[in-house]
């Protein structure tokens, strides 16, 4: 209890507040008990209002005025605790001579409950994104925000704002004891005021100031401050896809990605960007006529950096703010899967920025990172890493994956950078590195964060599928945790999609040369589940277009191209295509405009523009027959999916192979040269007429029309192990799939 007045002076208390320094404002201001009370007073209310020129105490008898401590802008009423409500307002003039009627914040008690604190640091509270943060409250019937962080290492944090001139000695917040969270309720607060945190380090006393790791809502670049949300309001109109979801068998059903930066795909006049809801509608008629069953979108979590195309993350828990409201990204979401398109979004664990306003040494300290450089830095991106060792890191982390697929509705995350979690080394030199406990170089600590990570996505989100982008021989990435796999649905297969370019990129004189490359993928082909991804990776930074790695003049490259992406929708494993590629965009992706959509228009020749068409052609119709043949995608991740049917003719640079089903098998049969080989014979695993269903020679993608019209029967001719075979047209550089009738 508080004295009934300093005897000299200022005590230290008043000073600390003064000052900015306090832990604990709550101790100082609002209402106490008087430590010797009288029969006219047994209770002082004292406020701190910088600027105030008068204060006065709002009561239903009038209003009374407060008294101004001397010389500073403390105010302090003395009185009867039956005369003054638990929660009073307090009306002041400030210096622009503008009058303020609120209720004292320092009049409400705290209201992070002990559970919540408890789950947060034992780091198992999965909605910590509904307690941390700012959020519209009602306390008392009174209506305000609450704002609560977590920062340890803070001696004091203040909640500056829009509504306060931004003045970090107003709205001081309370410490929760040694849980490292503060809080306070601002009565009057409302939807769309900007705010950040003022913190001051405890051991440097330096401060900073910073926007909300929880903020739901943030201002557009290169403005930083963090927006108060308001509730949603969205109805969303997708429950019989999300029901649908749920007893989704991702494993035996087609997966075939449109990768999307929705800051390049179209541009509105003068460049600018989209809206969610034009890109709502643009999209889902565009991937839903091409065939795709899903879109990969990305980063879409606010970033200050247009060049980082989202991968430098500030704000975890926001949609950013270029393209809209986060309501109007639920109206993106639901809309794509009202028309049957799935949503995936790249989600970055790895690795944030270190902009100073963000989550880098947030409190003063390495909190969600490691303070040594040797654990805490990506010297090639410039970013920090992760603390997974630390509750409260994790939780962060956990908590935002499952923001993201239960609060708007994502169907599933691409985890970006897994390698660089995974190995304490990545990246690293001799000495550049501390060793695990073990002596080894696997981050024992990530390996757990993303075992729980997926273990909580597929357990929680039925039917939500969890990839990574995992470049090295890291075993059983896609095996479950309790057989001592980390536990994801898919992961990226790097080594074929290198392996399959390099060949690719070289004249097909040579390939005879490189076969080992289109053949030794299936030696691994079902370790893992794989994903095949031409990615949004192989078109930047000097690596040229997908047409542009093509060798040969412009029709040979067009020609490579189409039997490329029918090699990748006929290989075992899920489809990810990057925009652009699907048409043979020429130039390098560029983050800063649109695709080049004009190469299937007008202002191109005619026979420029069917090429083009004819590979967008081309694309969609191997989505169509992906989507519809289950020998295609029912058994993508089963050894007995696949059979080659000759890996060997290296001479002539064609490879053959069955894709099998429940009901069938369809003949996959790709030529690497240009040449045209006739009366090629193949062995085949039954008797009967085969003909044509696919031939990316066709003069309807705009190639040479070379190949096999008529049904083909087999022959007693004894070929590659087979009673029976056939002959057949193959077209240069050319892809055909037969199905058989028997």
């Amino acid at each position: 209890m508080l004295s009934a007045k300093p005897a000299q002076g200022l005590p230290s208390e008043l000073l600390r507040i003064i000052n900015a320094t306090h832990h604990d404002p709550f101790e100082v201001l609002g209402r106490h008990s008087l430590a010797a009370p009288s029969a006219s007073a047994d209770t002082i209310i004292r406020v701190f209002l910088p600027g105030a020129s008068k204060v006065s105490l709002l009561l239903k008898t009038g209003a009374l005025p407060i008294d101004r401590i001397d010389g500073t802008d403390f105010f302090e009423w003395y009185g009867l605790a039956r005369d003054i409500p638990s929660h009073y307002q307090v009306q002041w003039t400030d210096r622009h001579n503008q009058v303020h009627i609120e209720y004292d914040p320092y009049s409400f008690a705290p209201q992070l409950g002990e559970l919540d604190m408890h789950l947060f640091g034992e780091g198992q509270h999965w909605g910590i994104y509904e307690v941390l943060g700012a959020h519209l409250k009602t306390v008392d019937g009174i209506e305000g925000v609450l704002f609560a962080t977590w920062a340890p290492s803070a001696e004091r944090i203040s909640i500056v704002g829009d509504f306060n001139d931004w003045d970090g000695r107003q709205h001081p917040m309370r410490v929760r004891g040694a849980s490292g969270l503060w809080e306070i309720f601002i009565p009057g607060v409302k939807p769309g005021n900007n705010y950040k945190y003022e913190i001051r380090n405890r051991d440097s006393h330096q401060q900073f100031l910073k926007s909300d790791p929880y903020g739901q809502a943030f201002e557009q670049r290169p403005k930083t401050s963090s927006i108060v949300a308001a509730p949603t309001q969205f109805n969303w109109e997708d429950q019989s896809w999300m029901d649908q979801r749920a007893g989704w068998d991702w494993q035996r059903s087609p997966v075939s990605i449109y990768e999307v930066h929705l800051g390049s795909w179209r541009r509105g006049e003068g460049n600018s960007f989209l809206s969610y809801r034009d890109l709502a509608h643009q999209l889902a008629d565009y991937v839903k006529y091409m065939g795709f069953t899903h879109i990969e979108i990305l980063p879409v979590t606010e970033h200050p950096l247009d060049d980082s195309w989202g991968y430098q993350t500030t704000g975890y828990y926001a949609p950013t703010s270029r393209f809209g409201s986060p309501d109007e990204f639920r109206y993106f979401v639901n809309h794509l899967h009202k028309n049957g398109i799935g949503i995936m979004l790249d989600w970055v664990p790895a690795h944030f920025p270190k902009d100073a306003h963000a989550l880098a040494r947030f409190d003063g300290s390495a909190l969600y990172e490691h303070e040594d450089p040797r654990l805490g830095e990506h010297r090639d991106w410039g970013t920090l890493i992760y603390n997974y060792s630390r509750n409260e890191v994790r939780n962060f982390l956990l908590a935002n994956a499952l923001f993201w697929l239960k609060e708007y509705h994502i169907d599933g995350l691409r985890v970006d950078a897994v390698a660089s979690m995974l190995h304490l080394d990545y990246s690293r030199n001799h000495g550049e590195w501390i060793p695990n406990i073990y002596g080894g170089n696997e981050n024992l600590e990530a390996m757990a964060f993303l075992s729980q990570l997926n273990v909580l996505c597929h357990g929680q989100c039925p039917g939500a599928i969890v990839v990574a982008e995992e470049s090295t021989a890291w075993p059983q990435v896609t095996r479950p945790t309790y057989v001592g796999g980390l536990g994801f649905s898919m992961k990226w297969n790097m080594g074929w999609m290198h392996d399959t370019l390099e060949y690719i990129s070289k004249d097909p004189i040579f390939r005879q040369y490189h076969h080992n490359q289109l053949t030794f993928g299936m030696m691994y082909a079902f370790t893992e589940n794989f994903q095949l991804p031409f990615s949004h990776d192989e078109v930047v930074h000097g690596k040229g277009s997908m047409i542009g790695k093509m060798p040969g003049d412009t029709w040979q490259k067009f020609a490579n191209l189409r039997l490329l992406y029918t090699y990748l929708y006929t290989y075992p494993g899920s489809k990810l295509l990057f925009m652009g590629s699907e048409f043979g965009q020429w130039s390098e992706w560029a983050h800063g405009r649109s695709l080049d959509w004009h190469l299937l228009g007008e202002a191109t020749s005619q026979e420029d523009r069917e090429r083009h068409v004819g590979l967008q052609t081309l694309v969609k119709d191997l989505n169509k027959l992906y989507t519809t043949l289950p020998s295609l995608y029912e058994r993508g991740f089963q050894h007995d999916g696949f059979e080659w049917v000759d890996c060997h003719d290296s001479t002539q640079s064609v490879i053959s192979y069955l894709r099998k089903g429940s009901t069938g098998f369809t003949l996959v049969i790709l030529n690497f040269t240009p040449a045209l080989r006739e009366n090629y014979r193949l062995g085949v695993p039954v008797a009967g007429k085969y003909h044509e269903i696919f031939n990316s020679d066709s003069a309807y993608y705009a190639g040479s029309n070379k190949g096999n019209a008529k049904e083909i029967p087999t022959e007693s001719v004894s070929w590659m192990g087979h009673a029976q075979s056939i002959q057949l047209t193959l077209p240069p550089l050319g892809a055909i799939l037969l199905k058989c009738d028997y």
